[in-house]
């Protein structure tokens, strides 16, 4: 008395089996739209079963299911441009136990350090890069493979530009260039959802790194050996300087001298009286004569400008 229905796949039923069962009765009958080999053979047995109901394997092509897919091809360049979803893309980095909303922030983190590291990297003449390395933390290892993809593009935004990276053919693009790219997984980053960028050269080589809680906006912690604690967005001034006293009045004086507005300062050191960096947040583009007032202060070295956008 039982019916067979195959509508998912050739293969799933044994054809000559269902034939014999058709045939003694243990089966009252069959419904079959996909087969073994298609298109079926004209010759084929089962198309001369009386108890047997084929079908012609063409359910996309009904009105209604092609404007199913339409719908759902729009929503899916919409998701992609507008919010940065990618779970429909069949040739992206796969995800394994982390969902896109968790991996959008750790994603940001990757690619804006990759593109901070290059930048400081470019102020300091070095010319071919040679390796970019990521690690990630062990809460973040189902997108290890997303998040590389994220640094190469944000090492590829500093030396070609935006238009035609992205996070399909970042990597092998980077490749292209003679970048070697990899990525691995620790539990030595302090932080389950951190993300460490080392961009190096022939000759020199900057580390930096954040954090993307899963609770909490997302951080940049690290730069070179420097601990910081900054936004990875808007516009971001990356300055080397002596530690002596009223550095950070005479920086706040020359922006706020061309009307641009701090976000957030934060300065580290690693020893009173030696090298010191200074991570400022900005409203604002920063001119390149701006950033020349800046390196004419006496107590500067370096200054790096990033527009890392919102």
């Amino acid at each position: 008395g039982a019916i067979v229905c195959n509508l998912a796949r050739g293969g799933i039923v044994n054809e000559d089996a269902l034939l014999d069962s058709l045939s003694n009765g243990s089966l009252l009958g069959a419904v079959l739209d996909v087969y073994s080999t298609e298109p079926l053979a004209a010759d084929h047995p089962l198309r001369r079963a009386d108890n047997v109901l084929l079908t012609p394997h063409i359910g996309a092509n009904t009105a209604e299911a092609q404007r199913n897919v339409a719908v759902d091809v729009c929503a899916a360049v919409r998701d992609a441009l507008v919010y940065g979803e990618l779970s429909r893309s069949i040739n992206v980095a796969d995800l394994s136990g982390v969902d896109w909303g968790e991996a959008r922030s750790a994603l940001l983190v990757a690619r804006r350090s990759a593109a901070l590291a290059c930048e400081i990297l470019a102020g300091r003449d070095v010319r071919t890069l040679q390796r970019l390395t990521v690690r990630v933390g062990p809460d973040l290892s189902g997108a290890a493979s997303l998040l590389l993809a994220g640094a190469a593009a944000g090492m590829l935004e500093r030396v070609v530009g935006r238009e035609g990276v992205n996070l399909i053919n970042s990597r092998a693009l980077a490749e292209q260039r003679g970048t070697a790219v990899s990525v691995s997984v620790s539990d030595q980053l302090g932080h389950g959802r951190a993300v460490e960028v080392l961009a190096s050269g022939e000759n020199d080589e900057m580390l930096v790194a954040g954090v993307a809680p899963a609770d909490g906006a997302p951080r940049l912690t690290r730069i070179g050996r420097f601990h910081v604690d900054v936004p990875p967005r808007g516009t971001l001034l990356v300055l080397t300087n002596r530690d002596v006293p009223g550095v950070i009045g005479r920086v706040g004086t020359v922006l706020g001298n061309a009307e641009v507005n701090i976000a957030e300062y934060h300065q580290a050191r690693l020893d009173q009286g030696g090298e010191a960096l200074a991570a400022v947040a900005v409203d604002t583009a920063i001119s390149p004569e701006l950033r020349a007032s800046l390196l004419e202060l006496p107590e500067v070295r370096t200054v790096t400008v990033v527009e890392f956008g919102p």
